[in-house]
């Protein structure tokens, strides 16, 4: 019986996985089993953490807009601004208004005055 060569479907799907895990430490870039568990951890990791950073985000603008408005007694409160501009429907998010905090707390000042009236 002649013999069988084996193909190339299966080298090929291991150098794709270890072109991925290329840069890993260690046996996670070197041993196949390993770096396949590697990458189903990292791409794990990669899914949680895009929420995660969206969510961090979001808490460091918050922050932001309160230290500005606490500081020069505007507000009591970042909750009470953010009520009045929805009630006046002037519709900044908060990483624009964060911004506008930081690099122009002037017309931070201006925008809370038209709230107020």
């Amino acid at each position: 019986m002649t013999r069988i060569k084996r193909g190339y479907i299966a080298r090929r799907r291991r150098t794709k996985i270890r072109l991925f895990a290329s840069t890993f430490r260690g046996a996670h870039s070197r041993l196949t089993r390993t770096i396949t568990q590697q990458k189903i951890r990292a791409l794990v990791s990669a899914h949680r953490d895009r929420g995660r950073q969206k969510r961090d985000f979001r808490r460091l603008w918050i922050t932001r807009i309160n230290a500005v408005i606490r500081e020069n007694k505007l507000y009591f409160s970042y909750s009470r601004l953010i009520h009045n501009l929805y009630k006046k429907q002037l519709l900044l998010n908060r990483k624009i208004l964060a911004q506008i905090a930081i690099l122009n707390k002037s017309c931070l000042f201006m925008i809370s005055n038209e709230i107020i009236k």
